[in-house]
């Protein structure tokens, strides 16, 4: 348990300093290429260009920070397999917190008093869940199940996909939503993964389970980058949070025989609402508001760009040092850089 739990929160401070460090390296690239040449970092509508995100993604800061995801995957991964899934995804998705404290540092960013009582919050609930975790389901399932996960997981992908196009900007809380649950499908495709112990590449390349993880984690980046694309940052992203750890918690319980210490099934259930509910305050508090007469993060999407040019957002013109903007382009605020989870 000791050390499942520590490996959840390496993989937590893994993502967290990885997204920092992704942050940083696109806003030196903003800066140089805003240094040689005006308006030629951004497209028509004010999306990075390829060249800004090429450059971005050769700097040194960005590349460690890339590293650090693939670790961070990895570390996750493990702990999956370690732990009760109600206790590996919520620690996994505190990196929201890592994100937000390390931003303080490197991005210069001052956080707000309720930013850190959501933090307190995260963390006392944290305690509490890792007092009343109990020992792990076994993870092993019929074949069928997994063949299930996988059908689960081409809906959700598939079906997020078609609806986002369908909707367009009023499909961001959704397409956060589901790129959480492919999130969440990856993390139980790892708990029942056959294969791996003892190793057995036959059985691993024969798992259905295994291209559920490859079609929940690649369609979920998707999806969320998306839903930050077309939509409010704090809405995609808490939605992204409850949908990446409470589905998953509740199949850990109910089909993979998680479960708490004896006595103390409330403490774990109390821990991990608090839990979910302060990650989500994290994200909901994190994005900054948009000065008066600004369009809104939902109504951006939705202007030309002949509006965006004659009407430029304060947080566009802010200096880079300020930290309210993540000049990589994407939109999201810098204390909300998390990267997408196991």
């Amino acid at each position: 348990m000791i050390i499942g739990l520590l490996t959840a929160i390496a993989a937590s401070v893994c993502y967290g300093t990885g997204s920092v460090l992704q942050a940083v390296g696109s806003r030196k690239s903003a800066r140089q290429e805003a240094a040689k040449a005006a308006g030629s970092a951004v497209t028509e509508h004010g999306g990075p260009s390829l060249s800004s995100t090429a450059k971005a993604a050769v700097t040194w800061e960005f590349m460690v920070g890339t590293v650090l995801d693939f670790i961070g995957f990895g570390l996750g991964a493990l702990a999956a397999r370690m732990l009760p899934l109600f206790l590996s995804q919520t620690v996994i998705s505190a990196n929201l917190v890592i994100t937000a404290v390390l931003s303080t540092k490197l991005l210069n960013i001052r956080l707000t008093r309720p930013e850190w009582a959501s933090i307190g919050v995260v963390c006392s609930a944290l305690v509490l869940l890792a007092t009343a975790a109990g020992p792990e389901g076994s993870g092993h399932t019929p074949i069928d199940t997994h063949w299930w996960l996988l059908v689960a997981s081409v809906v959700i992908i598939g079906g997020g996909t078609l609806i986002v196009r369908l909707l367009g900007g009023r499909a961001a809380i959704l397409a956060g939503l589901l790129s959480g649950l492919g999130f969440g499908a990856l993390g139980v495709g790892v708990r029942v993964l056959n294969g791996l112990d003892p190793f057995h590449l036959p059985s691993l390349l024969g798992d259905p389970a295994l291209y559920a993880i490859l079609v929940a984690g690649i369609g979920g980046m998707y999806l969320h980058t998306v839903a930050l694309q077309i939509g409010s940052v704090n809405g995609a992203t808490a939605a992204l949070v409850v949908g990446e750890t409470v589905v998953p918690g509740i199949l850990g319980v109910l089909w993979l025989g998680d479960s708490s210490r004896p006595g103390f099934a409330w403490m774990a259930i109390l821990g991990f609402v608090v839990a979910v509910a302060g990650a989500v305050a994290v994200a909901w508090f994190g994005e900054p508001e948009a000065a008066p007469g600004a369009a809104g993060a939902d109504q951006e999407g939705q202007r030309g760009p002949e509006d965006r040019k004659a009407e430029p957002s304060p947080e566009a013109g802010a200096d880079p040092a300020s930290g309210t903007e993540d000049e990589s382009g994407s939109g999201r605020p810098a204390a909300l850089l998390d990267r997408p989870r196991v």
